[in-house]
């Protein structure tokens, strides 16, 4: 087990970095989350969830639908997630960078106070991670992890995303219980040793929450249930071959079916609810957000890291 995890967080560490590297202005957000996710199964593991890449205002569960033009553009705040799994075990991870170019703007679209700004904000989530893990052993409550993230975000003149939580995973369970608050609410709960945590602390400028969007691009099978339409049962039953409980993407099941009629069959299941959509989400002011995050393993007298 712990083998299982330790190569998924290598796998997950080697692709962000990697990633990281090719985030430009001009470069077509499907590019970058089918070079990540072809990585991971390159490298031995496969996609845990698809890959996030969440820009600006939107704050997570953004990922390429199929056909996808958008593009990054110089300056604009990337949120990079990318989680792996071996036999089940998950490695999940997250970085922040501003996209280089924005030297090059004019002034009125794009000026050094806000790009200083912007830099300051990914530092004060990445501070937060790095606090928060260094508080982490066997005993600890999950409020004073809480309070760490909060108090560190706030001293960079930051609120964090209230509404937005790390997690505890399990094989094959992406969420399998415990939330790690990013805000110093009330919660007497003690980790203990060999809890497996994704640590994400998220800040922003704005009034620190985040709103669900129409679009959803990103699911998860829930339950078996009747279909009268067998093209719709074909369906549910790929997605609960081939992914389990874990997150998926339409695009993912373009190999095996006609778009038009996946897409008419992915709304049956919804509707259903064999699935659960996840909706795109946003901050709620329109301000922007940084985001960043390890997997750690629960120890006695710490924690170790897995994604590093």
């Amino acid at each position: 087990m712990i083998e299982s995890y330790e190569k998924a967080g290598k796998i997950v560490s080697q692709v962000r970095e990697d990633a990281l590297k090719i985030i430009k202005d001009g470069l077509p957000i499907i590019e970058l989350v089918n070079f990540v996710e072809s990585q991971i199964i390159e490298k031995g593991g496969l996609p845990a969830f698809p890959c996030n890449v969440s820009i600006n205002e939107l704050t997570a569960h953004y990922t390429s639908p199929p056909g996808d033009e958008t593009l990054i553009k110089s300056g604009d705040l990337v949120k990079l997630d990318l989680g792996a799994h071996v036999n089940g075990y998950i490695a999940d991870t997250a970085s922040s960078i501003l996209v280089d170019g924005y030297q090059n703007l004019d002034e009125s679209q794009y000026s050094e106070d806000l790009a200083q700004k912007n830099l300051k904000m990914i530092d004060a989530s990445r501070e937060a991670l790095n606090n928060a893990i260094s508080t982490i052993r066997a005993g600890v409550e999950l409020e004073k992890i809480g309070k760490v993230v909060e108090n560190t975000i706030q001293n960079y003149g930051f609120k964090p995303v209230a509404n937005l939580t790390g997690h505890s995973m399990e094989q094959w369970i992406l969420h399998s219980g415990l939330s790690i608050p990013n805000i110093g609410e009330k919660n007497g709960h003690k980790l203990e040793e060999g809890d497996v945590l994704a640590v994400e602390p998220f800040a922003t400028d704005g009034i620190g929450y985040v709103t669900d969007m129409h679009q959803t691009y990103i699911f998860r099978f829930l339950r078996d249930r009747p279909m009268r339409m067998l093209h719709a049962k074909k369906v549910m039953g790929t997605i609960k071959s081939e992914y389990k409980i874990l997150p998926f993407t339409e695009r993912w099941l373009l190999d095996s079916f006609d778009e038009k009629r996946l897409t008419s069959s992915m709304r049956v299941l919804i509707k259903s609810r064999a699935i659960y959509p996840y909706h795109v989400l946003r901050e709620k002011s329109g301000a922007w957000v940084s985001q960043a995050e390890h997997t750690v393993i629960v120890e006695s007298d710490g924690c170790k890291i897995i994604t590093e």
